[in-house]
């Protein structure tokens, strides 16, 4: 039994769980939340609530649109460097927002730059968490992925009071003084498999080994000078580990000149290029799968659905006059830990074996249509909070998505399904608001009191 199969279920597995839980705790808290602070954007800014909600959109959706990329940033880097980056990212970006002259530059700050760091850490705490997990992925995954709506429960009622203390600037300083916390978190990622960048490294160390010993080398080298040596000479393990793509090239072309070291810079960039040939024949082969086609049109469908209603809740509400003010527990709240029960749930649940993880994924995203139907039809605020409730319940599938990924396609492609499957989603929840929040300025302006709610699901359906 190899080592890596001796720590799979239980021991460190436990503490990259915890860690994984505080990053997308700390990462998607704000974002999550962004219905707290979309009407105070509209405040401020005073730009239509199309313009306004691309703020909201990107930042859910870019991260998931860019997971391709993430997932290969991921496989070569490992999850501990990449944790460390995305949280200099989102802390950077949440605190740029809070110098943010206009929406266009809020767009940048807070969608782009926060959504990519978020994305960064969604794949790094999946894909190392399925690493360290067999029998109960499951379960893991749900205790992980409960971060997101944990945070999103804390962040919406303490960016409202934050607000009302340092306004709305210095809400989000804090919070991004907070999310610097997520490189702490990264410091428990002790990887279970080395990444593709650190094998190449490996090699490369191993190749000028073998060349330095069976190089003759030069007279002044055999020299013996005593008291102190000097460090020109002495070529240590960490120069050896630098730039690794120009060693590998330097040693192809050593004492080659003229149309040998062409050549060999030639056969070089063949070697690259077949690389990504690999990848991307591998990512068409992925996609051949007509489960896991099904799959990536499901997850688009239900994102682009679902998601409107967590951003524009709270405005509706008040726009409606079925309460005055955003309350002590604002909707978004209810919503976000009515999905965190929803994600322990369903990860019980999966780990069950006469439960079909596939079959139980379809019934939450019926059951979730079904509430999207119900919202248009509310005239009270303890409605809204019911149907909220009940959607958070259902957008809990989240957590069965890495689990049915690596039944569909197997665990070791799931980094590259996972990104595909995310990038759906990502596009999905990036198409939503912005389609919605027209819509609902446009009902506003000609006929508010009646159609206003039901300007949140039309589009989605259409």
């Amino acid at each position: 039994m190899s080592l890596s199969t001796k720590m799979l279920d239980g021991g460190w597995g436990w503490a990259i769980v915890a860690a994984s839980f505080m990053a997308q705790l700390l990462s998607y808290g704000s974002p999550q939340s962004v219905g707290v602070l979309y009407p105070e954007w509209l405040h401020t800014y005073q730009e239509s609530k199309g313009m306004t909600a691309w703020v909201g959109s990107l930042v859910a959706g870019v991260g998931l649109i860019a997971s391709p990329v993430c997932s290969i940033c991921v496989d070569n880097f490992g999850a501990r460097p990449v944790t460390i980056f995305s949280g200099l990212m989102v802390a950077g970006g949440l605190m740029l927002s809070a110098f943010a002259p206009n929406v266009q530059f809020l767009i940048f700050s807070y969608g782009i730059v926060v959504g990519l760091g978020c994305g960064l850490v969604y794949a790094a705490t999946l894909t190392i968490t399925c690493q360290y997990f067999d029998k109960r992925r499951g379960l893991a995954l749900g205790i992980v992925t409960t971060g997101t709506s944990v945070g999103a429960f804390i962040y919406a009622t303490a960016q409202n009071e934050l607000i009302v203390l340092f306004g709305l600037d210095g809400c989000l300083l804090i919070t991004g003084a907070i999310a610097l916390n997520l490189m702490a978190c990264a410091g428990f990622m002790r990887p279970l498999h080395m990444p593709g960048y650190y094998l190449k490294q490996k090699a490369a160390l191993e190749r000028n080994a073998e060349d330095q010993f069976f190089m003759r080398p030069p007279l002044d080298d055999l020299k013996i000078t005593t008291g102190s040596t000097t460090p020109e000479t002495s070529l240590t393990c960490k120069e050896l580990l630098i730039t690794i793509d120009n060693k590998d090239l330097s040693i192809q072309t050593k004492n080659k000149t003229g149309p040998l070291a062409g050549l060999a810079i030639m056969k070089a960039i063949k070697k690259k290029q077949k690389a990504y040939s690999k990848y991307m024949n591998l990512i068409f082969e992925i996609l051949q799968d007509q489960t896991m086609v099904a799959f990536c049109i499901a997850i688009f469908m239900f994102s682009l659905g679902a998601f409107p209603p967590f951003l524009f809740i709270e405005d509706v509400a008040q726009s409606e006059g079925l309460i005055e003010e955003v309350s002590i527990i604002p909707l978004v709240s209810i919503g976000a830990i009515a999905t965190c029960i929803g994600k322990l749930a369903l990860g019980i649940l999966v780990d069950i074996k006469w439960i079909n993880s596939i079959y139980l994924y379809t019934s939450t995203m019926f059951v979730g249509g079904a509430i999207l139907l119900l919202i248009p039809l509310t005239t009270s605020y303890v409605g809204l909070q019911i149907l909220t409730a009940i959607l958070g319940l259902c957008s809990g599938n989240w957590s069965l998505t890495s689990y049915i990924t690596t039944q569909i396609v197997g665990l070791h492609r799931l980094t590259q399904a996972h990104g595909i499957l995310m990038f759906f989603g990502g596009f999905g929840i990036m198409l939503g608001p912005p389609v919605v929040g027209k819509r609902l300025a446009f009902v506003h302006i000609f006929k508010p009191s009646t159609l206003v709610t039901r300007s949140i699901i039309r589009p989605c359906f259409c």
